[in-house]
C-alpha cells in the first residue's frame, strides 16, 4: 500500500472527525443543521475557487460533456448526503447517525468490485467487519435500546450510501482530471446544490446577528472541510477505493476521542473496545502486501 496515500486519508478522517467541535459551537449561536450545510458548501467552494485562480486558471478548464461527474460528486454525492445525514442527526441519536454512515465502506467494497474490478480480498472483509464492529460499539449501541424507526434507518443507510459515492464518482474523475480540479468543481456543484436547501437568506441573517460566529464558519469550511477532501481526494489517486473507506473510518475513532476527552463522554468498555476494533481494522490494511515482498526481494 502507497503509505503517503494512506497517511493523507487518515488525516482527511481525522479532520472529519473534529467536525462535531464547530458543529457544536456553530448549532450554539442559533444556526440550525441545514443554515451550516450552507456555511460550509459556500466557504469551502470560494476557498477552493481562489485557490485555483490565485495559483492555476488551467485547473478550472473542463470538457461540458464531463459536467455530469461533477454534479455527481458535488450535488448527488455531497449535498444529498449533507441532507441525510443531518436529518439522522437532528432525528435520532448522534451515535445512531454515526453508525449508519458507516456502513459507506461496505457500498464501496460492493460498488468497486462491480464498475472497477477491484478484487473483494479476505484482508479487506475482515478490515470491514473490525470497522463497522468498531463503530457500533464506539456509539455504544449494543443493549443502549435506542430506537430507530424505519425513515431513520432509510436516510442513515442513504448518508452512507452517498458518502460511498464520492469515492466512486471521484475516482471516474480523476481518470480525466486533477485532483486539485475534482475537488474545487466537486464544491462548486455542491453549493449550487446548496442554494435549494439550505436557506441562504435566513442563514446570512443569523450569521450578521453575531459576527463572532464568522470564526466557526471559517473553521468548518476550512478545517473540516476544504483540508479533508483535498487529502481524502489525493489519497485516493493511489489507492484502491475500498480500502481508502476503511482508512477514512477514523473519523469516528477521532470523534469518539473528542468526546471523550472534551466533551467528558462515558468512557465505558464498549467505547474502548470500539476503538481498538477500528485501529486493528485500519492496522490490517496497512500491513506489506506478500506478494509486494516477493517481487521486491526477486
Amino acid at each position: 500500500m502507497n503509505k503517503k496515500a494512506a497517511l493523507s486519508v487518515i488525516l482527511a478522517g481525522a479532520l472529519w472527525g473534529i467536525i462535531a467541535v464547530f458543529i457544536n459551537n456553530l448549532s450554539a449561536t442559533g444556526l440550525d443543521a441545514m443554515n451550516i450545510s450552507f456555511v460550509r458548501m459556500s466557504v469551502s467552494a470560494s476557498v477552493f475557487l481562489l485557490f485555483v485562480l490565485l495559483t492555476d486558471r488551467s485547473k478550472l478548464k473542463i470538457k461540458l460533456k464531463d459536467i455530469w461527474i461533477f454534479a455527481c460528486t458535488g450535488i448527488v454525492s455531497v449535498v444529498m448526503f449533507n441532507c441525510c445525514y443531518f436529518y439522522t442527526l437532528i432525528h435520532s441519536q448522534a451515535s445512531v447517525a454515526v453508525v449508519l454512515l458507516y456502513t459507506s465502506p461496505a457500498f464501496i467494497l460492493l460498488l468497486s468490485a462491480v464498475f472497477f474490478k477491484e478484487k473483494i480480498t479476505p484482508i479487506k472483509v475482515s478490515a470491514l467487519i473490525l470497522t463497522l464492529c468498531g463503530c457500533v460499539f464506539t456509539a455504544e449501541l449494543i443493549g443502549s435500546g435506542a430506537g430507530i424507526t424505519p425513515f431513520i434507518m432509510l436516510t442513515g443507510i442513504g448518508s452512507g450510501l452517498f458518502y460511498g459515492l464520492y469515492t466512486i464518482f471521484g475516482r471516474i474523475a480523476l481518470k480525466k482530471y486533477d485532483k486539485v480540479t475534482v475537488t474545487v468543481y466537486t464544491f462548486v456543484f455542491g453549493f449550487i446544490g446548496s442554494l435549494f436547501v439550505g436557506k441562504p437568506v435566513e442563514t446570512v441573517t443569523k450569521i450578521s446577528d453575531k459576527p463572532q460566529t464568522l470564526i466557526w464558519c471559517i473553521g468548518v469550511g476550512v478545517i473540516c472541510t476544504v483540508l479533508p477532501y483535498f487529502l481524502y481526494t489525493s489519497g485516493l489517486q493511489s489507492l484502491e477505493n475500498s480500502k481508502a473507506a476503511i482508512l477514512v473510518a477514523v473519523e469516528p475513532l477521532v470523534g469518539a476521542i473528542i468526546g471523550m476527552t472534551v466533551y467528558h463522554e462515558s468512557r465505558g468498555l464498549q467505547k474502548i473496545i470500539g476503538i481498538i476494533c477500528i485501529s486493528c481494522g485500519i492496522i490490517l490494511l496497512n500491513l506489506p502486501d506478500k506478494k509486494t515482498e516477493k517481487s521486491a526481494s526477486l
